[in-house]
């Protein structure tokens, strides 16, 4: 009897646990249920593309956060609630394993700095480390290009906005035209956005997503995991950003935009979010 009893406990145990892995975000994370694309506008609805679940990020990752981790403050706007902005991709890439690290987690990423990346054509990339995955482990990661639009139009809670949460972009990015000391009209004008002080803001500060995440229109461009290929010779091989920054066009800030930037490239309008899986990490 009472060996049965332990046995139907063990199992209760085992199944609660599973359930909270599952179901539960972390404290600094918010749970994106998978699927497939319901967005209308994305530019990958009806391509068939299934989401699996995944934790990210509900702002962009913070000055205070990296300093946390890295010990240093690259950005060009300082402030501990401003995102850290001039980090190229490959400093997120450490920076995640870093973090990861720092909490327990198992790193996500393989870097291996002395070894260049045959793969890498980017002639103004001098760095080109070989960056590979592991995709058993549950440390923090930039999200890939699809998770990131996924979450940034709603994912199964989208309402076909035309920006991540509103079809009006004044109410949920800060981009060239609002974020200096006057809302500016006309033809853009680096000049002008200089001498309207314009710059980054606190994370949080417009509307969330009908996910609960901010800023992914607008404030700063978000690095993701992918690379985006050569196209002829006037577009090189690159990691792509989405979302737009502070200084960036309205068309930017459209969840299905993409651009791309040496991997180690860096500007005051580049800054990320991170990610996790789902998935508890393997034995």
């Amino acid at each position: 009897m009472q060996k049965g009893l332990i046995v139907v406990l063990t199992a209760i145990t085992i199944i609660i646990s599973a359930c909270s892995q599952k179901g539960q975000a972390p404290d600094n994370l918010v749970l994106v249920k998978g699927g497939t694309f319901i967005n209308t506008k994305s530019g990958y609805y009806g391509k068939g593309i299934t989401i699996p679940d995944f934790y990210i990020g509900p702002y962009e990752v913070t000055q205070k956060e990296w300093v946390k981790v890295m010990g240093n403050n690259p950005s060009a706007f300082k402030g501990d609630s401003l995102p850290v902005e001039t980090v190229s991709w490959y400093d997120c890439i450490e920076y995640c394993n870093k973090r990861s690290s720092k909490e327990g987690l198992k790193p996500y990423y393989q870097i291996d700095k002395d070894k260049k990346d045959p793969d890498n054509t980017n002639e103004l990339d001098d760095l080109k480390w070989t960056v590979t995955i592991n995709e058993e482990a549950n440390g923090y990661r930039l999200p890939t290009e699809v998770e990131w639009e996924y979450a940034a139009g709603g994912g199964q809670l989208s309402k076909h906005y035309a920006y991540s949460g509103s079809n009006k972009v004044d109410e949920v990015a800060w981009y060239w035209k609002n974020a200096g000391n006057q809302y500016l009209t006309g033809a853009w004008s680096w000049p002008v956005l200089v001498k309207n002080n314009n710059k980054t803001k606190r994370v949080g500060g417009r509307a969330p997503n009908e996910l609960g995440l901010y800023d992914m229109s607008g404030n700063v461009r978000e690095w993701c995991w992918d690379v985006q290929e050569r196209k002829g010779v006037d577009v090189p091989q690159g990691q792509i950003w989405k979302g737009g920054g502070w200084m960036g066009a309205d068309f930017c800030c459209e969840p299905s935009f993409r651009a791309r930037h040496e991997a180690n490239g860096k500007g005051p309008d580049q800054g990320f979010r991170v990610c996790r899986g789902t998935k508890p990490p393997a034995q």
